[in-house]
Formats: structure tokens, sequence, C-alpha cells
């Protein structure tokens, strides 16, 4: 009932309810995404009380990395079948069992249940898929504005929870860290009871930009126990196209390049370089601040442009960026350079990416296609993730990691090139 009386005083206002919704999943993507992030903080004090070398606490990294892309496709059926608000309050409570539970781990395998498997699965009910719902669903218009918007929201986790997590760890241990992404998680949680909504109808509203009392292009929801069959029959009917191949390696290297390398092992990097965590994770939230800039600046170049040739050049600087990334002696101006030019483009490459898939596979069907996209991002991811640890584990260095990682992103950004070029995507007007 909060919703409704909300939603018709803000209409009385001129103000549409799709902004709330917008507002309270920016919330839960920062919440989130912390918890996807802040473990990368603790990987020095958990490995100093425990014992654990680097390429054991990635495993379990990697793994959750694996399930947040592999939950994604059938998250986005889960949504479709039982409402978002059921679905994303769920996933909040298995990553607050996840992170609360590894704080009564001694082993190894605790490590990997907890941060591996809950963490995995919880944050991978409320992956990209969520926003690409949420910005197909409420609006009519200004789509990729808003998903730029709202995939910026996972450097503001970054932004907001790594620093803090790593002085936190540093004076009163990696437990205490924990705590501010468990409160904010709870705070979510609360938000997404009171006021999130699975469409414009729920609350008497066309889609934002959508004349009242025109034909919605939202499906009904599907029937009991299709939401896994539904995730497969739309993988079969996508693994038909190259654009979908092209798409998924190309998101593959994205995940190896973001989430799997920076996020996980670039404050050990650091402090391989003689950096404190609380430096490393201050860079980290610096690049947080340009990707913020760079994702929503791609979200409005998304519905203006080619969004081959923005891949083209998103890729392109990351690869620069990384290759940079071991001459920069690790000083103030050179990560300083690192840092500008890799945050910028960071996220920047979803709001093209899913452009192409709804181009190509339909508005409706875009969000399982990109859950199975967004799926080989975090299995790159967990390669990286595991791959790196091993790396540094093994030979005493992550710099083979960084330099594959580049070279990667340059040949994705040639690839980016060639994505799509049968279904030929094309820019939809600025107010779509």
């Amino acid at each position: 009932m909060l919703a409704e009386k909300l939603a018709a005083m803000l209409r009385r206002r001129g103000i549409h309810y799709a902004w709330v919704v917008v507002a309270v999943t920016f919330v839960v993507a920062i919440t989130t995404s912390g918890a996807v992030g802040v473990p990368g903080a603790l990987i020095l004090p958990i490995s100093s009380e425990f014992g654990w070398n680097t390429a054991q606490i990635s495993s379990a990294l990697a793994l959750r990395l694996v399930l947040f892309g592999v939950m994604a496709p059938f998250a986005a059926a889960l949504i479709e079948r039982y409402g978002v608000r059921r679905v994303v309050t769920l996933a909040i409570g298995l990553i607050l069992l996840g992170l609360c539970g590894a704080l009564l781990m001694r082993q190894v395998w605790h490590l990997v249940l907890a941060w591996g498997v809950i963490v995995g699965i919880g944050t991978g009910m409320t992956a990209l898929v969520l926003s690409a719902i949420v910005a197909n669903r409420w609006f009519a218009t200004r789509r990729s504005l808003v998903l730029g918007l709202l995939t910026a929201s996972t450097s503001t986790g970054q932004l907001v929870f790594l620093p803090l997590a790593a002085s936190l760890a540093g004076k009163a241990g990696w437990r205490v860290a924990l705590m501010p992404s468990c409160a904010a998680l709870v705070l979510a949680a609360v938000l997404v009871f009171l006021f999130m909504r699975d469409r414009p109808s729920d609350v008497g509203l066309a889609p934002y930009g959508e004349a009242p009392g025109a034909t919605s292009a939202s499906v009904a929801p599907i029937p009991p126990g299709a939401a896994i069959s539904r995730a497969f029959a739309v993988l079969g009917e996508a693994s038909s196209s190259p654009v979908f191949w092209m798409l998924a390696f190309t998101f593959f290297i994205c995940g190896f390049s973001t989430n799997g390398l920076i996020q996980t092992h670039f404050i050990p990097l650091c402090a391989d370089y003689g950096l404190s965590a609380t430096t490393g994770a201050t860079v980290l939230a610096a690049m947080g601040v340009f990707d913020i800039v760079g994702t929503i600046g791609s979200g409005w170049l998304s519905d203006r442009m080619d969004p081959r040739k923005l891949l083209f050049m998103y890729y392109g600087l990351r690869g620069i960026a990384l290759l940079y990334l071991p001459s920069s002696s690790f000083d103030v101006y050179g990560l300083s350079v690192f840092g500008v030019i890799y945050g910028l483009d960071w996220i920047a490459t979803v709001p093209p990416t899913v452009r192409i898939a709804a181009a190509t596979f339909g508005r409706e069907r875009a969000a399982v296609v990109f859950g199975w996209v967004f799926a080989a991002h975090q299995v790159g991811a967990a390669v990286a993730a595991f791959g790196a640890g091993f790396t540094r584990t093994s030979f005493g260095t992550y710099l083979p990691a960084v330099y594959v990682a580049g070279a990667f992103c340059l040949i994705a950004a040639l690839l980016a090139l060639t994505v799509g070029k049968g279904a030929q995507p094309t820019p939809s007007p600025a107010t779509t």
C-alpha cells in the first residue's frame, strides 16, 4: 500500500514512480557489489590469520564469481516468474548468511562454502540482469541511460565499501570490516520490501515515456516451474546466432580483466610494490569515481552511437591501461594515469552490450540473453581470480596475469567491431 500511495502522490507532482524503483535498485546494486568486492580487500589479513596462501583464498573468490555469473540467466527467469521483490529479498538474505557465516570459519572449505557458494548464489540473483530488467520494464524511453546509471552503482559500491573495509581491517580486524556491508544489506532489504514493485501496472502506471493506456510490451509471468526451462530455452534460441557467441566471448574477456583480476587482486598487487591495503583500496575507489562518469556516459552514448564502436573504444582503452600498469612504477602519478584510463571504461561495456542483445534478440528476451552473456563474463572473472592467485603463489608476481589481460582486451576491441554485423543493430533516437 505504501508504494501505491507514494506513486499516486508523485504522479500528482509529475514524477514517475519508475525513478523510485531505480533508486531502490541502485541501493541494492551498491550493497551487493560491496559484498562482491569487499573480500578482495581482506585477502591479506585472512591469509595472515589462517596461513592460507593466495591461491587457496582465490579459489573461494573464483567460485563466488562463477556462481555470480551462472545464476544470472536463472535469476532473470526467476524474477519473471516470482517477481523482483521476492527474488531480491531472498538474495540479500543469502548474502548476509554467507558474509556472517565466514565469521565462524576455521578451514578453507568453510571459506569456499560461505564466500564461494552462498555469497556467489546470492549476488548472482541480483546481478546486472536486475538492472536490465528494471530498465526494460519501467522505461519505454531513456533505457540505456538508466542502465548506465544502475550499472555505475557497482562502482559506487566499490567507492563506498572498499576503502572503509581496508581501513577497518587494518585497525580492528577483517571481521569488523564486514559489518558496514552487512548493515547496508539489511537497509536494502527493507527498501525492497517497502518500495519495489515488479511492473508499472502494479502501481497503476504505464512505463516511463509511454503514453497512458498504451499496450505494454511486458510479458505475463511465466507458469510455475518454467523459470529454469525458460532460461535454457532462450539459450537454445540465442546460441544459434553468432552474435550471442561474440558477445559472450568479449564479455568473458571483460570479466577476466575487471572483476577477476583488478577487483580481486589489485590490493595485494599494490602490496607487492610496498603500498598499504588502504592505499590500494583508495586507488580502486578513485577508479570507481571515474567509472561512474564513464558508465553513465556510456548509457547516454549507447542511445546515440553504434554500440560496436563504443565497445571497440572501451576494450581498447582498458587493454592499453593494463599493459601500462606494470611500467607505472606504482607511484602517485603512474597509478593516477592508470586509474583514470581504466576507471572510465570499467563497466562502460554493459550498456552497449545490452543494446546489441536487445536489438538482436528482442526486448523481452534481452534480459535472459544478457544473463547468459553475463555468465560468460563471470566465468572469465573466475579464471582470472584463480589464475592470478595461482601465478602469485607459484611465481611470486601478478605481472603475467596483468599482461595477458591487457592483450585479451585488445583482441576483444577488434572482435567488438564484428559483433552483430549480420543483425545490424542500430542505435535508436535519443529518446529510446
